[in-house]
């Protein structure tokens, strides 16, 4: 027995327990909140821009979509992240279907 343990390439003196990095460490792997509160504003103007019949709320949902679509982690959920997409979209068109004159902002008068 002690002449296996002396032929075994192990080094047990050279073994480094893991230790995970604390949160605010450079590449720990912290969670960010960004695009899940795009998600959240897309979701809100969006809703703003067709009920309301806003342009400028449904084209800040498009915008705000677009970042969240944009910071998609893997283990996010991609259906409701693109049926976010798909509703700040779809408030875009609805807009301008209703209106096709051309945006102005409320306070541009």
């Amino acid at each position: 027995m002690s002449q296996m343990n002396s032929n075994d390439p192990r080094r047990p003196d050279r073994v480094q327990r893991y230790k995970p990095l604390p949160a605010g460490c450079i590449g720990s792997p912290s969670e960010d909140p960004t695009p899940d509160y795009m998600n959240l504003l897309s979701m809100l103007f969006s809703m703003c821009g067709l009920m309301m019949k806003l342009k400028w709320s449904a084209w800040i949902a498009l915008f705000c979509s677009a970042i969240s679509f944009a910071n998609l982690r893997m283990h996010d959920d991609f259906k409701q992240i693109f049926s976010c997409f798909m509703l700040s979209f779809l408030a875009v068109v609805m807009t301008y279907l209703q209106n096709p004159l051309p945006m102005t902002l409320p306070f541009t008068n």
